[in-house]
């Protein structure tokens, strides 16, 4: 029980990289906070936990919304008294070439793929400052590192969201608090569901394979850090 005893919050539970990660984290002993928009997702997800024995918190939250978040940690720490992991794995995404992006899609995607983990972070940070132990996991994307012609509000949104990164963890190394980014490959989730002519999925990353590395950073001895960690598909489609 790699993280007994330990209260972790994972936003885009519902579903994706978001579940995958709260299944593991609960099996591996931690008591799991499920934010997402969508109730059934999050209340399905529950069930699944504490069938398997484990513990878990659904809280439906939209993560844009400042309030919500701002609740959802309260929530959380009323619940287990401490927040020691908090991954964002809420996400979207719209591909288009940048003369037919829409504006309400650029829109959107800012405000859930950084707005949304930024006002976790933030939200986290005085509790994870007091207890002067934590880990903040941001989920980000291979695009920052490779150019997806028609990605351009998605990448946008994780070149953004790995300088946030970068910066956070300088701010929060005196106190204890680790903060890191794990870029993926293309993985194989409901994202994709919406894009036409998507890389064979079968290729793909798996969202378990995803969640086992957020584990090894979240599972780190005292002393070292996971910063950034790229995982990609063995064949190394995008």
């Amino acid at each position: 029980m790699r993280l007994g005893g330990q209260v972790a919050l994972v936003t885009g539970a519902g579903r994706g990289i978001g579940r995958a990660v709260a299944v593991l984290f609960a099996r591996e002993g931690a008591r799991v906070v499920l934010a997402a928009r969508t109730a059934r997702e999050l209340h399905a997800v529950q069930r699944e936990i504490e069938a398997a024995g484990g513990t878990a918190l659904a809280v439906p939250t939209d993560v844009r919304q400042e309030p919500a978040v701002a609740a959802l940690v309260s929530q959380a720490v009323a619940d287990g008294g401490r927040i020691d992991c908090l991954v964002t794995a809420a996400g979207l995404a719209a591909f288009a070439p940048v003369a037919d992006l829409k504006t309400e899609d650029w829109d959107q995607l800012m405000a859930v793929n950084l707005r949304g983990a930024f006002l976790a972070c933030r939200a986290v940070l005085p509790t994870m400052t007091a207890q002067k132990r934590g880990t903040i996991i941001n989920i980000g994307s291979i695009v920052t590192s490779r150019t997806l012609p028609g990605s351009a509000a998605y990448t946008a949104t994780k070149y953004a969201l790995l300088g946030f990164s970068r910066v956070l963890a300088e701010e929060m190394r005196a106190h204890g608090v680790r903060v890191g980014v794990l870029s993926a490959g293309a993985t194989d989730t409901p994202l994709w569901d919406a894009v036409p002519a998507p890389p064979d999925r079968a290729l793909m990353l798996k969202a378990d394979q995803i969640a086992e590395a957020a584990l090894l950073m979240a599972t780190l001895p005292p002393g070292a850090t996971l910063e950034e960690m790229t995982l990609l598909p063995q064949g190394g489609v995008l």
